[in-house]
């Protein structure tokens, strides 16, 4: 299942390539790739959260960590959407920070679920 989360993750992660090229441009990002950028997200999320807590044998190193970093990267996606809201492109720097949180959430998650380290 954590390898499923990872492969859900990575997909949402070129939908936020798209994302942050607009965004980095500052245009407006698209509401239905930014929804479905938030729903790949979110079903990594519990992927990932019904591994760590489900209590269905060993997890890998580092998934708590990786769990917390994706969560706190998911706040900053809210708070990226607050200003899609309002019709304003997001913060650039919060853009950054959003993605290379994530793109660190997921390593750390693929080295478990891959055995990578």
């Amino acid at each position: 299942m954590l390898q499923g989360a990872v492969i859900v993750f990575a997909i949402g992660a070129l939908g936020g390539l798209g994302l942050a090229s607009f965004v980095l441009r500052g245009q407006l990002a698209m509401w239905p790739l930014s929804i479905l950028h938030a729903l790949l997200g979110a079903t990594g999320l519990v992927l990932t959260a019904l591994v760590l807590f489900g209590g269905s044998g060993r997890v890998p190193a580092h998934t708590g960590l990786a769990l917390l970093l994706l969560v706190i990267a998911a706040l900053g996606g809210f708070f990226l959407a607050s200003y899609h809201v309002r019709k304003v492109p997001g913060p650039k720097p919060v853009v950054l920070v959003h993605a290379a949180v994530a793109v660190i959430g997921v390593v750390l998650l693929a080295g478990g679920a891959f055995r990578l380290f």
